[in-house]
C-alpha cells in the first residue's frame, strides 16, 4: 500500500518527475533472500562497507565471527546482483550491489534482496537510492528515538516510493553512469598503483637499498640494527641531529590550534575534526614553528608524527612531543623516511621499551632512535624524488575529483529525469 504522506516527500525531492515516469515503493521491485549458512568453506565471509560495498573480511575477523556465530548459522548467503544494506547506516548511502563473481557470506545483520526478473535495471536501482534525494528520504523516514541509532527496517524500505523511469530508460541511464565508474575505477588503481610504487621508492632511497647512480661510490655496506647501509652513510642518533623545543603559549595568545594526523601530517584540529576538541585555556599548549616536527607522545607507533609546513606558526597539545633538526639533515629527508613501515616499526618497539607506563614515547627514548643518514645534497635528491612521485599521485586525485564531481552532476540530472535518454 503506498504512503502517500512518503509520496509527498518524494515529489519534494524530485519536483519535476517526468509524466512518463512511474512512482511505486521498492518492494514491487524487490524481495527478501532468506538463505543462511555455518559454511564458511564453501562460502568465504565477507563485510559491507559505504565506500567499497561487500568487501572480504580479514582473516582474524573471520575467526572472530566464526566463535561468535557459526554455532547459530547467522551468515546470510548473498548472491552475484543482490542488493545489500545496512540498515542503521541506510540513510549514509550504506546499498550497494554485490559485484563478487561468486556467491559469498555475509552477517545476518544486514539485509539482503532480490530485484525481481525484468522489473529494475540493478546498476539504475543501486545509482537511485543512493542518491542525495533518496537518502535525505531514507533519513526522513527512519525510526529510532537516539539520532545516531536511528534505521530503516526492512518494512519501511519496502514501502519507500522511488520514481521509476521505462526499463530501456533505466538502461541507458546505467550506461552513461557506467561509462563514468569505469573512468573511477580505473583512476582509483592507478592512484593505488602509484602509491605502492612510491612505498618501494621510499623504502629503498631512504635506506640506500637503491641509490641514485650520481652518488654511488661503492657496493659495500655496513650493517646496523634494523638495516644495512652503504658505507658513505652515517647512522647517527636522532639526538646528535635535532633538539627538543618546549616553547609555550605562555600569553595564552589566539594562534591557530594543529592536531597531527597519520595521514596528512598537521592539519588545523577545528577543521579537521569538524569542531573544537581542544581547551578554551590554550596557555599550556606548545609552540610549533615551520620546519619544525612534532608527534603526540601517546600515538606515535600508529605513524602519527608531522612536518609543519603549512603554517609559520601554531600551538599544539601539551602531549605533543616537538623538535627541530639541524643543517645536516633536511627535514624533508627525515619526515620521508619517518613515514615508511621501518620506522612505524621502530616507534612501536621503542614505546614498548620506553620506562613510560602509559605506552608515551618522550623525547629522551625517541632521541636514541638511530636514522640512515646519507650527504645533505643526496638528502635533497632523494626527497625530489618523492616529492616527484606525490605530484604525480597528486595530478591523478584531482583527477579521480573531477570525475566524481561529473558524475554527480550526472546523476543529478538523469536520476530526476532533468535530462531525458530515451531517444
Amino acid at each position: 500500500m503506498i504512503n502517500h504522506a512518503w509520496i509527498r516527500l518524494l515529489k519534494n525531492r524530485f519536483p519535476s518527475i517526468p509524466q512518463e515516469w512511474k512512482i511505486g515503493p521498492l518492494g514491487t521491485f524487490l524481495y527478501e533472500r532468506k538463505e543462511y549458512t555455518a559454511d564458511l568453506d564453501q562460502y568465504s565471509l565477507h563485510s559491507f562497507t559505504i565506500e567499497d560495498g561487500v568487501t572480504p573480511k580479514t582473516e582474524r575477523y573471520n575467526r572472530d565471527f566464526l566463535l561468535r556465530d557459526k554455532e547459530n548459522n547467522q551468515f546470510r548467503i548473498v548472491y552475484p546482483g543482490d542488493l545489500v544494506y545496512n540498515p542503521m547506516n541506510l540513510r549514509f548511502g550504506a546499498i550497494s550491489i554485490c559485484r563478487t563473481k561468486d556467491p559469498v557470506t555475509i552477517s545476518a545483520y544486514y539485509h539482503v534482496l532480490r530485484l525481481k526478473e525484468s522489473s529494475c535495471c540493478p546498476i539504475f536501482l543501486e545509482a537511485l537510492l543512493r542518491s542525495p534525494q533518496i537518502l535525505s528520504l531514507f533519513d526522513a523516514i527512519a525510526i529510532g528515538s537516539l539520532i545516531e541509532k536511528r534505521r530503516v527496517h526492512l518494512s519501511l524500505f519496502r514501502a519507500t516510493p522511488i520514481p521509476i523511469p521505462s526499463l530501456l530508460e533505466q538502461k541507458k541511464i546505467a550506461d552513461i553512469l557506467s561509462t563514468w565508474d569505469e573512468a573511477i575505477e580505473q583512476t582509483r588503481r592507478l592512484i593505488g598503483l602509484k602509491k605502492r610504487r612510491k612505498k618501494a621508492l621510499m623504502q629503498q632511497l631512504l635506506t640506500g637499498k637503491k641509490r641514485l647512480p650520481e652518488f654511488v661510490k661503492s657496493s659495500r655496506c655496513i650493517p646496523y640494527r634494523f638495516f644495512d647501509l652503504p658505507e658513505d652513510w652515517q647512522c647517527p642518533q636522532i639526538g646528535k641531529m635535532a633538539h627538543e623545543c618546549i616553547e609555550r603559549n605562555g600569553n595564552g595568545e589566539k594562534m591557530t590550534v594543529l592536531s597531527c594526523s597519520k595521514h596528512v601530517g598537521f592539519v588545523e584540529s577545528a577543521q579537521y575534526f569538524g569542531k573544537q576538541v581542544f581547551s578554551e585555556d590554550t596557555s599550556n599548549y606548545k609552540v610549533i614553528r615551520r620546519s619544525w616536527f612534532g608527534y603526540p607522545s601517546n600515538h606515535i607507533e600508529e605513524g602519527s608524527i608531522g612536518l609543519l609546513t603549512t603554517h609559520d606558526m601554531g600551538i599544539v597539545s601539551p602531549i605533543y612531543t616537538i623538535f627541530q633538526t639541524n643543517a645536516k639533515i633536511y627535514p624533508e629527508f627525515l619526515y620521508a623516511l619517518f613515514k615508511t613501515d621501518t620506522y612505524r616499526h621502530i616507534f612501536k618497539m621503542s614505546t614498548n621499551a620506553s620506562v613510560d607506563r602509559r605506552g608515551s614515547l618522550r623525547w629522551r627514548e625517541f632521541s636514541r632512535i638511530q636514522v640512515p643518514l646519507p650527504s645533505l645534497k643526496e638528502q635533497h635528491r632523494i626527497a625530489d624524488v618523492l616529492s616527484a612521485a606525490d605530484d604525480g599521485i597528486k595530478i591523478l586525485e584531482q583527477k579521480l575529483s573531477a570525475l566524481e564531481k561529473q558524475k554527480r552532476g550526472l546523476m543529478q540530472k538523469l536520476l530526476t529525469g532533468e535530462i531525458r535518454v530515451n531517444g
